[in-house]
C-alpha cells in the first residue's frame, strides 16, 4: 500500500541477526516530499554493529560460499521473479519520496533488472564455489611446473552506504554482485528515503529465498560500524565527495587494509559535436538528452548532466531550444495527470540545492528560470506546481547558468547543484571541449553527440582517461539508446578523481571485487585435480584407444561420446586411430572449401616462405581430426555448437601422419534445456528418416531435453615416421602437438528430472 498519510506514524525496522528491530527512542523525522506530511521515523539506537557483522560472517557468509555460482545465480533470478511479483507496492511507497512513475521505474525495475543481470551471468562461470581466472602460466621447459589464478569469495560482509536518490536501485545493484560472488551484506540507505528500501527488504526476507544472514538493514544512522570491519570485508559508499573522503581515511578501514569502493556524485558533462547544427537530427537529440537529464528526478541523479558543453555559435540556438522544451515540464504531484516532474526527496535537500544555486549565481548568470534566494518566493512568481502545495513540498524548477568565461569562472567545474541545475559551456574546438570536460577532475559519464566519427575518436580518446564512461550518442543508435543517465549492469559505473576512484558492476569484473586472487603452482595433473579444468601436459584419466583397422570394435570399452554428462570426468581421454595426409586430401579440401590459397596448390610459388613444400589446410587437419574423435552414431553427444581457441602450431605435408588425443577439458552446467527442431525430409536420406532443421519450433524426442556442456581438448599430434619426418626436414618429434583446439559440446544429462 501506499503510506498513509493519515495514520499514525510508525517507525521503520532494521533487520539485524535474523530479525526486525525498531531502533530505540524517538529516532529521525521522515517526510513525504510531495505534501510534507511526516511519514515514519528511522532509529538504529540499540543495534550491535559488531554483532551484526559477526552474525554476517559466521551465519551468511558460509552458507552463501557453500553454493556454487549456479546455485547463486538461481537464488538472485527467483527473487527478481519474486520482486517484480511485489513492484506495484514499491511504486506506490515510491511516491512519497517524489518521484514520478518514470522516476521509480528507474529506481525499482531498473533495481529489480540487475538482479536477473546478475543471475544471467551463472552461464560464465564454473558449476563450483570458485573460479579459474585468466590463463595457464608456463612456468618450465618440461612442463612439469605450471602456474594458475583462482578466485574464492572473500569470508567476509559487504557493508554498503547508499545514496537517498535511488533507494531501491542503490541497493540492488550492489548486492546482486556480492551475493552472486558469496559474500553477504549489510545495506544502510540514506535515511531520509530509507522507508522504500525497507518496504523492499521485507519482502525479500519474506520471501525466504535467501539464507539466513545474507542481508541486514540499518535504517537509522550507522555511524560506528566501520569500527567492526576486518580485512576480508569489502565498503562499498555512493553519495557525495566530501562524505565518501571521510570515510576512506576511516583508521580501521587503513589498518585492516579493507577494500572501499567509492562512487561519489560528480560533474558530468554533455557535449554538442561541432558538425551539429540546429536543422540536424542529433540537434534534437541532444537538447532530448539534455532536458532528460535535468528533470529525470528532478536531477537527483550521480551521472545527472551538470555541465552543457556546446560549440560557441550554437549557444544561443541550444538556450532557446532547451528554453522551449522546459516550458512544457509540468512540475508536481507525480499522481495527477500530466505531471512529469516530482520533488526533490525532502526540504533538507531542498535548502542544500538552493545554497549551490546561490554560490553558483556569483560566478555565472541564469537565462532559463528564476533564482531570488531573499525572496519568500526564491524561484519567481511564474513557478507553479500541480496537484500540491509548492510551498510545503520539495519543488523547484529547472535551472540553468551560462558560464561565458569557462576557463576562468570555473564554479562550474567545482560545484554540484544536486537537482535540475546545468551549466551552458561554449567552446571553440574539440580540444577545447576535451579540456573543458576534464576540468571536472574525474567524472562517471560524458556524453557526445555528434555524427562525425573523427570528433567522436578524437573525444574520447582525449576526455577518457577522466570519465568512467563515455556515450557518443547519433541519430543511428539514439532510438535504442539507454541514454547519457543509465548505468548498466555489465558495464562498469565509476569514475576516477572525484568520482571516486571506484568501480561497480561492470558484469564479471564488478564480481571480482569481492572475490581473492590466488596464484597457484604445481603440476598440470595438480593444478588439473584442484581446478577440475584439465591442465595440457596433465595425467589423462580413464582413457580409450581405438584400434587401428577398418571394423575393428571397442570391445567393453566406452568411447566419450557415448557417456552422458554426469558420467563423464575431466581427464577421459580418447586416442584416436591415425591418419596419413595426401596430395589428394589437400586438392579435394581445396575444391570442396574454395580454399585455393598458393601454399596448398602452387609449389612453384614458395620460394621465401616456411614451407618446404605444399602444405595441408589448417582447417583440413582440424576437419579431418573430427574425422578421427566422432563417434556417428547417435548418442548422448547432441551437437557441437563452436570452437573456443585454435592453433596450427606445425606445418602437415602430403605423406605425415597425424592422430588426436581427445580430452574432457571443463563440465559447465546448462539450466536451459534444448529444444528439439522439426524433421524436415531431406531427399538424400532413406525414406522415413529425417534430419533436424535448426531455428524450428521444439517438437520430437529431444523437446526440453536437460544438456550439460562439454569442453575438450583437441590435440592433433604428429604420428609420422621417422623416415618422414627425416624426408622433410620437420621441426617436430614423434607425439608432438601441431594443432590444438577446444571446442564446445552439448551432452544430454542421464536425470532428466520430472
Amino acid at each position: 500500500m501506499a503510506i498513509d498519510t493519515t495514520s499514525a506514524v510508525r517507525k521503520l525496522h532494521n533487520y539485524a541477526y535474523g530479525q526486525f528491530i525498531e531502533g530505540d527512542g524517538e529516532g529521525q523525522a521522515l517526510y513525504n516530499a510531495i505534501t510534507g506530511a511526516e511519514v515514519a521515523t528511522a532509529s538504529s539506537a540499540g543495534l550491535d554493529f559488531a554483532k551484526m557483522c559477526d552474525y554476517a560472517r559466521t551465519v551468511g557468509g558460509p552458507k552463501l560460499r557453500k553454493m556454487t555460482f549456479h546455485e547463486r545465480g538461481m537464488m538472485l533470478k527467483a527473487l527478481a521473479m519474486h520482486l517484480m511479483e511485489k513492484k506495484d507496492l514499491f511504486y506506490k511507497i515510491s511516491w512519497a519520496t517524489g518521484a514520478t512513475k518514470a522516476d521509480s521505474w528507474v529506481d525499482i525495475e531498473g533495481g529489480i533488472g540487475n538482479l536477473f543481470a546478475y543471475s544471467s551471468l551463472r552461464r560464465q562461470f564454473p558449476n563450483e564455489t570458485f573460479c579459474v581466472e585468466g590463463d595457464v602460466a608456463r612456468l618450465s621447459k618440461l612442463n612439469t611446473f605450471i602456474g594458475h589464478h583462482i578466485c574464492v569469495p572473500k569470508e567476509g560482509v559487504a557493508i554498503h552506504i547508499n545514496a537517498f536518490n535511488f533507494p531501491v536501485w542503490g541497493m540492488l545493484e550492489k548486492v546482486a554482485v556480492n551475493w552472486f560472488a558469496g559474500v553477504p551484506a549489510i545495506v544502510k540507505p540514506a535515511t531520509v528515503t530509507s522507508f522504500l528500501t525497507e518496504a523492499v527488504v521485507k519482502e525479500i526476507i519474506a520471501s525466504k529465498i535467501l539464507p539466513e544472514g545474507a542481508l541486514q538493514l540499518i535504517c537509522g544512522s550507522a555511524n560506528g560500524i566501520l569500527d567492526h570491519v576486518m580485512s576480508q570485508d569489502v565498503v562499498t559508499f555512493t553519495g557525495s565527495a566530501s562524505t565518501g573522503k571521510m570515510l576512506k581515511s576511516n583508521k580501521r578501514l587503513i589498518e585492516e587494509s579493507v577494500h572501499f569502493n567509492m562512487e561519489a556524485d560528480s560533474l558530468n558533462c554533455c557535449v554538442l559535436g561541432t558538425d551539429v547544427t540546429p536543422d540536424k537530427p542529433e540537434f534534437d537529440i541532444f537538447i532530448k538528452e539534455v532536458v532528460r537529464e535535468i528533470t529525470t528526478k528532478a536531477g537527483q541523479k550521480c551521472t545527472a548532466v551538470r555541465r552543457i558543453i556546446v560549440p560557441e555559435n550554437s549557444v544561443e540556438e541550444v538556450r532557446a531550444a532547451l528554453s522551449k522544451r522546459l516550458a512544457s515540464n509540468i512540475i508536481g504531484d507525480p499522481n495527477v495527470e500530466g505531471v512529469r516532474m516530482g520533488s526533490l526527496a525532502g526540504l533538507s535537500q531542498l535548502k542544500e540545492v538552493k545554497e549551490k544555486v546561490e554560490q553558483l549565481s556569483k560566478t555565472q548568470k541564469i537565462i532559463i528560470g528564476d533564482f531570488l534566494p531573499q525572496s519568500r518566493d526564491p524561484f519567481g512568481s511564474k513557478f507553479e506546481v500541480k496537484g500540491a502545495d509548492k510551498n510545503k513540498g520539495a519543488f523547484m524548477p529547472p535551472i540553468i547558468f551560462l558560464n561565458e568565461n569557462p576557463f576562468k569562472n570555473t564554479d562550474c567545474h567545482s560545484v554540484e547543484a544536486f537537482g535540475p541545475v546545468s551549466t551552458i559551456i561554449p567552446y571553440k574546438t574539440t580540444e577545447n571541449a576535451i579540456a573543458l570536460a576534464k576540468m571536472g577532475k574525474g567524472s562517471l559519464v560524458s556524453s557526445i553527440i555528434t555524427a562525425d566519427e573523427k570528433i567522436a575518436k578524437q573525444y574520447v580518446l582525449g576526455a577518457a582517461s577522466m570519465h568512467g564512461r563515455i556515450l557518443v550518442l547519433n541519430a543511428e543508435c539514439a532510438k535504442e539508446s539507454t541514454g547519457h543517465g543509465s548505468p548498466l549492469p555489465l558495464l562498469v559505473h565509476g569514475g576516477p578523481g572525484r568520482a571516486g576512484g571506484g568501480e561497480e558492476m561492470g558484469g564479471k569484473r564488478g564480481v571480482f571485487h569481492y572475490l581473492q586472487r590466488t596464484a597457484i603452482q604445481g603440476t598440470p595433473t595438480m593444478i588439473t585435480a584442484i581446478t577440475n579444468q584439465y591442465q595440457m601436459g596433465a595425467k589423462y584419466g580413464p582413457t580409450l584407444t581405438l584400434p587401428e583397422g577398418e571394423g575393428k570394435g571397442l570391445g567393453d570399452e566406452i568411447h566419450p561420446f557415448r557417456k552422458y554428462f554426469e558420467e563423464l570426468k575431466v581427464g577421459d581421454t580418447l586416442i584416436t586411430k591415425k591418419h596419413t595426409v595426401t596430395e589428394d586430401d589437400i586438392i579435394n579440401f581445396a575444391e570442396l572449401s574454395g580454399d585455393k590459397f598458393y601454399a596448398h596448390l602452387q609449389p612453384d610459388a614458395l620460394e621465401g616462405t616456411i614451407f618446404k613444400r605444399t602444405v595441408a589446410h589448417g582447417y583440413f587437419i582440424l576437419s579431418r581430426a573430427a574425422g578421427l574423435f566422432v563417434d556417428p552414431p547417435k548418442g548422448p553427444v547432441l551437437l557441437n555448437y563452436g570452437i573456443d581457441e585454435c592453433r596450427f602450431t606445425k606445418p602437415i605435408y602430403p605423406g605425415m601422419t597425424i592422430g588426436v588425443r581427445f580430452t574432457c577439458k571443463e563440465k559447465l552446467e546448462n539450466d536451459k534445456p534444448l529444444k528439439a527442431a522439426t524433421p524436415n525430409p531431406s531427399p538424400f536420406l532413406p525414406e522415413g528418416e529425417s534430419v533436424a532443421r535448426s531455428g524450428s519450433p521444439p517438437s520430437g524426442e529431444l523437446e526440453g531435453v536437460a544438456v550439460g556442456i562439454v569442453k575438450w581438448v583437441v590435440d592433433i599430434y604428429d604420428a609420422s615416421s621417422d623416415e618422414v619426418r627425416k624426408k622433410y626436414d620437420v621441426d617436430v618429434s614423434m607425439g608432438d602437438t601441431v594443432g590444438i583446439a577446444t571446442i564446445l559440446t552439448m551432452v544430454k544429462k542421464k536425470e532428466q528430472g520430472s
